[in-house]
């Protein structure tokens, strides 16, 4: 996660292009109640679905290549994700030990993969795995610009 936060950064450092309109993220589920933080970087997005009180409920990151990389080891649950599917692989916050980590890659139709994560306390997990895996990713909103 700490790669996350300085790919964010240095994102943020290099003037990239900033809007609530969701640029190519995928589409949120309608009753998600979440709206998309967006910025683009050369051909890469990076989106946070955040809450009403704007705090995230999830993030992604789509690029060419993967900035994560699963371990086997670290498999969670099995799950789909617009009709793709996908392992959800767990990770760890050493300061929030009550905090539940997950993360996964998802293939796009343009060649390029998505690394969504989310972070939830143990009862909420199911419940923001569930509200991730309704995303969809459609294709024509997907350009490598």
């Amino acid at each position: 996660m700490s790669a996350l936060l300085v790919l964010a950064g240095s994102m943020a450092s290099a003037h990239a292009q900033e809007s609530n309109d969701g640029g190519n993220c995928p589409q949120l589920p309608a009753n998600a109640g979440l709206t998309w933080e967006y910025k683009a970087s050369g051909d890469s997005d990076f989106c946070r679905a955040l809450r009403a009180d704007g705090s995230e409920a999830f993030g992604l990151y789509i690029s060419r290549k993967a900035n994560f990389e699963p371990k086997r080891g670290n498999r969670a649950e099995e799950a789909v994700i617009d009709g793709q599917t996908i392992y959800w692989y767990k990770g760890e916050l050493a300061t929030k030990p009550d905090v539940q980590v997950r993360e996964t890659l998802v293939q796009l139709p343009d060649g390029r993969v998505a690394h969504i994560w989310l972070q939830a306390a143990a009862p909420e997990l199911s419940p923001a795995l569930n509200q991730v895996q309704s995303i969809r990713f459609p294709a024509t909103r997907l350009s490598s610009n």
